[in-house]
C-alpha cells in the first residue's frame, strides 16, 4: 500500500546481492506462513500498516523504515508473479524490477501530491491506498454512517482522501439471490469502492477494495455476492507492460482472480466510496441492487467469467507456440535480407561482365570524340576569319572614292553632334536629305 513518502514508491536500487542480504524475509515480515491466502496477507498488511504509518508515529525514524518494509513485502506477496518469482530464487528473481508501491495521498505535502499527480498524467502508474486515518476511524466506529436502501441510487461528492459510509441491510431472500453494488463517476472522477466488515467491539475493518477503472465516458467499480464464485482483475504491472507488449498480452489473465468474498449473510452489511483524485472532490452514483431481479445477467456472468478461465489456460499453450513462430518468423527475415543481398551483389558482378565485353574503355571513347570534334571547329572558325578578310578587300574603296565618303560622314557628325548615353535620346528627322 502506501509509502510515507514520495520518494519511497519505489524500491531503493543498489548491489543486489547486498540489499537482499539486508532485506527480512516477506513472510516474517508481515508475520504469515508460506501457503497464506490472499485474504490473510492482506489483513495482516492492514494490521501492520495502521501500526506504523507515519500519520501515528510523527517523525519516528524507525516506524518509518518499517513502514516501508511492511509495503515492500506486501508488494511482493500480494502480486501472484513476484510471489512465485521470490519463492522460487528469492529476492533476486525480483530485484531487476521497479517495485512499486502505492502512496497514501494524504501523507504527502503539495509539493510531492502535484508531482504525483503530474507523472499519473504522463502515464506513470501510480497507485494510491486508503488513508491511515479514515481506516484508523472506521476500526475506532467513529465515522457517519448513511442508510441506502436496495434499488435507489445516491448521488453526491466527497472530499479528496475522504471516504463517505453507507450501511445496507439484507433479508435472508435477498442474502441468497444475491447483492450487487455498482459505483460510477460521469466526470471520470477517481474513487474507491471499500467493504467493511463489522468487528465486535463495533468497529469496521476493510475486508475488500475495488479501485475505479475508466470504462468510456464515465468511470466505475463494482462488487458482485452472487453465491458462486466472481472473479476479479488485479492492478497489472503497466511499467512492465510497456517494456514487453507480448508478454503482457500472455500475462493479461494471469491477474484474474476469485474474489476473496462471494456471498454476503442476512443483516446490515457496509460499503464506503473514498475520493482518490489528487486534488478536488470526486463526483460518483452509488446504487446497491438484488440479484432476484437479475437472473439472466447472473447466467451470463457465469458463462462468460467460465469462458475466461478456459481461454487463461489456452493462451499459456499458445503462448509456446507463439514464441516458436516468432523465433523462425526472426530467423526468416534475417535470411530474407541475406539472401536479397547477395542477389543484388550477383547482378552487380553480371552487369560489370556484360559491359566489359568492348574493344574501347568508356573514357578512352569520349576523349576520342572530343578530339574528333577539335579540329573541325577550328577549321570552321579560320575559314570564316579568311572569308571575311576577302569580302573587305572585294568591297574596299578607291582614294577618291574614300575621300568623298569621309567627308560627307564629317558633314553628317558636324550637322547631328552625338549625344551621351545618359542624355535624352535625339531624333533624326529622316525627311531631310543627308
Amino acid at each position: 500500500m502506501a509509502g510515507s513518502r514520495f520518494g519511497s514508491f519505489k524500491a531503493e536500487k543498489g548491489d543486489p546481492a547486498a540489499t537482499a542480504a539486508q532485506r527480512r524475509d516477506p513472510y516474517d515480515v508481515l508475520g504469515v506462513g508460506r501457503n497464506a491466502t490472499d485474504q490473510e496477507i492482506k489483513s495482516a498488511f492492514r494490521r501492520m500498516a495502521l501500526k506504523y504509518h507515519p500519520d501515528k508515529n510523527g517523525d519516528d525514524p524507525v516506524a518509518s523504515d518499517l513502514f516501508q518494509e511492511v509495503t515492500f513485502s506486501y508488494n511482493i506477496l500480494s502480486d501472484p508473479d513476484k510471489r512465485r518469482q521470490y519463492d522460487t530464487s528469492g529476492f533476486e528473481a525480483i530485484e531487476g524490477d521497479s517495485q512499486e508501491l502505492e502512496l497514501d495521498l494524504s501523507s504527502l505535502n503539495t509539493v510531492n501530491t502535484v508531482f504525483a499527480a503530474l507523472f499519473s498524467k504522463l502515464g506513470v502508474p501510480i497507485k494510491t491506498t486508503v488513508s491511515a486515518t479514515v481506516l484508523e476511524e472506521a476500526l475506532n466506529g467513529s465515522v457517519m454512517v448513511s442508510q441506502l436502501q436496495l434499488g435507489n441510487s445516491v448521488h453526491r461528492k466527497v472530499e479528496k482522501q475522504s471516504a463517505h459510509f453507507y450501511s445496507v441491510d439484507i433479508t435472508e431472500k435477498e442474502a441468497k439471490t444475491g447483492l450487487v453494488c455498482r459505483v460510477k463517476s460521469t466526470d471520470k472522477s477517481k474513487f474507491k469502492l471499500l467493504y467493511f466488515e463489522l468487528e465486535e467491539n463495533g468497529g469496521l475493518s476493510l475486508a475488500l477494495q475495488e479501485d475505479s477503472v475508466k470504462t468510456g465516458k464515465v468511470t466505475s467499480a463494482g462488487m458482485y455476492f452472487l453465491g458462486f464464485p466472481v472473479y476479479r482483475f488485479e492492478q497489472n504491472n503497466l511499467a512492465a507492460a510497456a517494456k514487453d507488449p507480448d508478454s503482457a498480452f500472455f500475462k493479461r489473465l494471469d491477474s484474474f482472480q476469485p474474489c476473496d468474498i462471494n456471498e454476503l449473510k442476512p443483516g446490515t452489511h457496509f460499503f464506503a466510496v473514498y475520493g482518490d483524485n489528487f486534488f478536488k472532490s470526486a463526483s460518483y452514483t452509488i446504487e446497491v441492487v438484488c440479484g432476484e431481479s437479475f437472473p439472466a445477467e447472473k447466467e451470463k456472468l457465469q458463462s462468460v467469467e467460465a469462458k475466461i478461465l478456459t481461454k487463461r489456460a489456452e493462451l499459456s499453450k499458445f503462448e509456446t507456440e507463439y514464441r516458436e513462430v516468432l523465433a523462425k518468423f526472426t530467423d526468416m527475415t534475417s535470411r530474407y535480407t541475406q539472401e536479397m543481398q547477395a542477389i543484388d551483389q550477383l547482378l552487380k558482378e553480371r552487369n560489370e561482365i556484360h559491359a566489359s565485353y568492348t574493344i574501347n574503355s568508356p573514357l578512352k571513347r569520349s576523349s576520342s570524340r572530343g578530339k574528333a570534334k577539335s579540329p573541325s571547329k577550328w577549321s570552321k572558325s579560320e575559314d570564316d576569319k579568311n572569308q571575311r578578310k576577302e569580302k573587305k578587300v572585294k568591297g574596299q574603296p578607291t582614294g577618291e572614292c574614300r575621300a568623298d565618303e569621309d567627308s560627307t560622314e564629317k558633314k553628317t557628325k558636324e550637322r547631328f553632334p552625338r549625344k551621351k548615353w545618359l542624355n535624352i535620346p535625339f531624333k533624326v528627322d529622316r525627311r531631310k536629305p543627308c
